[in-house]
């Protein structure tokens, strides 16, 4: 069974919504003779300098094959021109004609006669808070391409608030587990602060633009002196596959052998395939297994130990 975020639903909502709005499902865009694929092809030819079919294939994420298609047809109805290209015979430039340049502007007006129209229902608050959620939104999706940077922080007051919350959240909304584990969570990080052992443990953050998108725990074993524990990693749905988990999780090991440390131990659950993969990576062993149902639905504990002394790199 596929694997899916919590917030996948929100997102698809949302899409739902947009598409209605902009009247994506509509045969004819803006009530116009063209499609919403057409009108776009049509806006990338006004708004760019002698474009060639690769550049706007690339711009859009469209499959060259259906904009060849596209590009058919606009030429067929007189829209669109094709010129071979001076610098390169084997490609064609592409340019609107007189016909194309008039249905750009129509198309150019019923756009923005859209987004006023909408735009004079709202309050000048509500407007700009629109604005405000559409620009992080255009950010979002073009840094999701690139991985943004984000640093490693220790705590500080007010992140262990955060730390049960997400934890409660993610793990109830993706497996289902109940209070019973946000009251675990919440045990951690309230016996972390009261028993904080600056030169033996520590709390790393992730940020990424300033936003909380991770967190580890290295603590010390209540009943072994010379072994840590790795307690609490977890990252963000929308930061995963940016390596931070990994970098959390080494952190943790270098902390931990310089602070003097022979041994590390976690505890763990056998559907957290990710989490385990960078276990493993990391020359952690699997050593226990046990089923429990101790928040809500059964599942597999796993405790897993890391020889410090080993040559085993965790880079």
């Amino acid at each position: 069974m596929l694997a899916v975020y919590p917030e996948a639903r929100a997102f698809r909502r949302f899409n739902r919504s947009y598409t209605k709005f902009i009247g994506t499902l509509n045969e004819g865009h803006l009530n116009s003779e063209f499609s919403l694929p057409e009108a776009r092809v049509i806006y990338e030819i006004a708004t760019r300098e002698v474009p060639k079919a690769t550049d706007i294939a690339e711009e859009l994420g469209m499959d060259p094959g259906y904009l060849s298609r596209l590009l058919a047809k606009l030429q067929r109805a007189g829209v669109v021109e094709r010129t071979p290209s001076e610098k390169d015979a084997r490609s064609a430039e592409l340019r609107l004609t007189p016909s194309g340049k008039a249905a750009f502007q129509r198309l150019d007006d019923l756009s923005n006669q859209q987004a006023c129209n909408f735009l004079d229902t709202l309050s000048p608050e509500k407007r700009l808070e629109l604005l405000r959620a559409m620009d992080g939104i255009e950010r979002a999706i073009s840094e999701s391409r690139r991985h943004p940077a984000y640093i490693l922080r220790p705590h500080r007051v007010g992140d262990m608030g955060w730390v049960v919350h997400r934890e409660s959240i993610g793990y109830a909304q993706q497996y289902g587990w109940d209070q019973r584990f946000e009251v675990m969570v919440a045990t951690i990080v309230s016996d972390f602060l009261r028993n904080f052992d600056s030169s033996r443990e520590r709390c790393w953050i992730a940020e990424v633009d300033g936003q909380n998108v991770g967190h580890v725990f290295l603590v010390k074993h209540p009943d072994r002196g010379d072994t840590a524990q790795l307690r609490l990693l977890y990252v963000e749905p929308g930061a995963r596959g940016m390596g931070v988990g990994r970098v959390l999780v080494d952190e943790c090991i270098r902390f931990a052998r310089t602070a003097g440390y022979r041994k590390m131990v976690l505890w763990t659950h056998s559907i957290l395939v990710a989490a385990i993969r960078i276990y493993e990576r990391a020359g952690f062993q699997l050593v226990k297994e046990e089923t429990h149902d101790s928040f809500g639905p059964e599942v597999v504990g796993q405790e897993w130990e890391l020889d410090l002394t080993s040559s085993i790199s965790a880079s």
